[in-house]
């Protein structure tokens, strides 16, 4: 894990990646979870026989619940320890190119691409690549804005 002690040092590894996180295998119990809190039941996610005879062989986790696990992943790689807050102000260019099959391990890298200096703090804009291991693709990509103050 990188800390960092201020906004100078994050900007000093804008382009760096972080990373790679520890694995986490996502369960089918934590996939039908986020299915019950969601109200997203559909088979692909929740029919494990369905499933099987289906496009991936098996269920897949929601592309919301892979892309939900970006702060679980985002503890593992950096901490901010300055200013007074650290405020989730959105998501840019979310895209989930591959499926994530249950039981798969599930790793996160990240890379500060932006540092926006204003008066009451910063905005940063932190790229995630959450890659199931072994595939070709990444499981989701995402931009997540923080606004540091």
């Amino acid at each position: 894990m990188r800390t960092f002690a201020s906004v100078d040092e994050v900007e000093a590894v804008l382009g760096d990646e972080l990373g790679p996180s520890e694995a986490l295998v996502l369960t089918q119990d934590r996939i039908d979870a986020f299915a019950a809190a969601t109200g997203d039941d559909q088979w692909i996610h929740v029919d494990r026989e369905r499933a099987a005879e289906g496009p991936f062989g098996t269920t897949i986790a929601h592309g919301y619940l892979t892309l939900s696990l970006i702060p679980y992943f985002g503890k593992q790689l950096f901490r901010l320890e300055f200013g007074s807050a650290r405020i989730n102000y959105g998501l840019d260019k979310v895209r989930f190119p591959a499926p994530v099959p249950v039981g798969s391990p599930l790793r996160a890298r990240v890379t500060f691409v932006d540092l926006r200096k204003k008066p009451a703090g910063a905005a940063l804009t932190a790229r995630y690549v959450l890659e199931v291991e072994g595939a070709p693709k990444p499981a989701c990509i995402a931009e997540s804005v923080i606004l540091l103050s």
